[in-house]
């Protein structure tokens, strides 16, 4: 508890008629916060003095983005009859459930060909720059895009991992993402180097030409599509949020990006202290409704669960252990599905903990030990059942808890068997910023996010 503020010690009053008398009688009384203000500003400056968690947010960026390419490349060959033209769903089809549903797709653009092609490409290349880290601001809105196109375009297809990339693909743009383990972390920590050795701190930064060439593409693609009247770009409409329409949020992020650069380059005092203090505050938010979405999903799936008969005698994991879909091994699984002690304990045990994770978060310990099970459970559930993507996105979304202290053990690990197999260019002591441990970029972020997350 914060001690009152001291109260200085009363001096005499003056005679009156003396010339201190008018002094003290227009000197202002001293003010003492009361402890619920003290309380409330340094929740304030909790919440927007730093970005929290920049190694969890990173993990779940690389994590995301990965899953979402490697799907989109093993599909590759089937993208056709998935999610284009070729398939049964038709567009016809497609954009009367999405009239009904306010869901959006920019394949519904254009029913051609060619159009579907350039959007499954432009999903591949935005998931890929994302995962390496490149101007994440703006991939991040581009690989949520790709998501939400595919994913609504057909709706049948996927299953609860498409789901949680679908949620955790529109939460990603409202986090700095790429503070640490990303080519923008890296580029900054070169600038920030380059200005120290000329003496130049502080100064203006460069004037980023690649930046502003797709900042002015993108805008100039999001005109001519609103002047075509593409589907869904709408102001007030049905959108992200109620009376909230994509255009409004699109060209919203359009324009944020621009004032922000603009700001860093040409207001980097008040302004900018403004616009970063509301950046941490979307990032924190964000990072907030991540944690709380991954604990619903284990608390609701588990208390569903729960009231299974299956499930509570014990037999539920046997069942898909003797279907041909979810048998890549078919002899492993009918061992495993063979020993009914086996069986019981795993149903039993994915039963509790589902349900007590949330709980656990309070106790590091348990919490940990719990995260490690779960994460086994779904590496099991990629071999055993065949559901690799799946696992990959609940994988990712259970990273959001993983301490830092071993995120940063882990990075020191990687940082040293890259140098021992490219010695030559991990030895410039330049590449850090994406794979070592960025002890620069933590100090900027003002915090490695162990009292979230830790």
């Amino acid at each position: 508890m914060t001690s009152p503020t001291p109260q200085q010690p009363h001096s005499a009053p003056p005679a009156p008629g003396t010339p201190g008398e008018a002094a003290v009688q227009e000197a202002p009384t001293s003010y003492e916060e009361t402890r619920i203000e003290r309380a409330i500003g340094r929740g304030f400056i909790w919440v927007t003095g730093r970005a929290m968690a920049p190694y969890q947010t990173a993990v779940i960026r690389i994590g995301f983005a990965a899953t979402w390419l490697l799907f989109l490349l093993r599909e590759w060959p089937n993208r056709q009859e998935l999610y284009g033209p070729g398939g049964p769903w038709n567009a016809g089809m497609a954009r009367e459930l999405l009239h009904g549903n306010h869901a959006f797709s920019v394949l519904l653009w254009s029913d051609s060909r060619s159009w579907f092609e350039c959007v499954y490409l432009l999903a591949i290349v935005a998931s890929a720059l994302l995962m390496l880290g490149w101007r994440t601001r703006t991939m991040s809105v581009l690989f949520m895009l790709g998501v939400l196109s595919l994913q609504n375009r057909s709706v049948f297809i996927g299953d609860g991992g498409d789901n949680v990339i679908h949620l955790m693909s529109m939460y990603l743009v409202l986090t700095r993402c790429g503070q640490v383990w990303s080519l923008d972390a890296r580029r900054a920590k070169r600038a920030a180097a380059a200005a120290t050795e000329e003496g130049a701190a502080g100064t203006t930064p460069p004037r980023d030409l690649p930046g502003i060439v797709l900042w002015a593409v993108l805008g100039l693609g999001l005109a001519a599509a609103q002047v075509q009247g593409g589907y869904a770009l709408t102001w007030f409409g049905h959108g992200p949020f109620p009376y909230v329409g994509w255009s409004l949020v699109l060209w919203g992020l359009w324009a944020t990006h621009g004032l922000w650069w603009a700001v860093r380059r040409h207001a980097p005092g008040e302004p900018r202290i403004v616009l970063d203090t509301l950046a941490k505050l979307a990032h924190n938010g964000a990072l907030l409704v991540i944690m709380v979405e991954v604990c619903l999903i284990y608390s609701t799936a588990g208390w569903y669960k729960i009231q299974g008969s299956r499930w509570q005698d014990g037999t539920a994991v046997f069942y898909p252990m003797h279907l041909d879909y979810f048998s890549p091994w078919p002899a492993l699984s009918q061992m495993f599905g063979s020993n009914g002690l086996m069986i019981m304990l795993v149903t039993y045990g994915t039963v509790m903990v589902q349900v007590a994770f949330p709980f656990t978060l309070f106790n590091r310990r348990l919490k940990n030990v719990l995260l490690v099970v779960m994460i086994c459970e779904h590496l099991s559930i990629a071999f055993l059942l065949g559901l690799p993507f799946f696992s990959l996105a609940m994988i990712t979304a259970d990273a959001v808890f993983l301490p830092t202290n071993f995120l940063t053990w882990l990075s020191g690990k990687l940082s040293g068997l890259r140098r021992r197999l490219f010695p030559r260019g991990a030895g410039t002591g330049t590449d850090t910023g994406s794979g070592g441990v960025e002890p620069e970029t933590r100090t900027h972020s003002a915090g490695d996010g162990r009292p979230v997350v830790g």
